[in-house]
């Protein structure tokens, strides 16, 4: 039985273009994201930096986490945001 597993870390956008692109589809992809049912939490949000967004991601076991990441592979968000920079710290996997 696996634990819990965390996501933490920064969606950083370069230009304008790229910041448009997750303010547009960010709400979709938090709210889909919310609904899975393996999600304890999910938060993206802005920070003082218009092109910096904080990540804070928890589910319930690595199952839940992995399924997550396939789901959002072939998403809009996935489609939409491909090339802005994450650095992310991954626990618990």
């Amino acid at each position: 039985m696996s634990g819990e597993v965390t996501l933490t870390g920064t969606l950083t956008c370069t230009c304008e273009e790229e910041a448009v692109q997750v303010r547009a589809s960010l709400p979709e992809h938090i709210a889909l994201t919310r609904a899975e049912a393996g999600c304890i939490s999910f938060d993206v949000l802005s920070t003082d930096d218009p092109m910096v967004w904080s990540v804070s991601e928890r589910f319930v076991d690595a199952a839940a986490f992995e399924e997550h990441q396939a789901r959002t592979a072939g998403s809009d968000w996935a489609a939409r945001t491909k090339g802005i920079a994450r650095a992310y710290k991954i626990e618990g996997m």
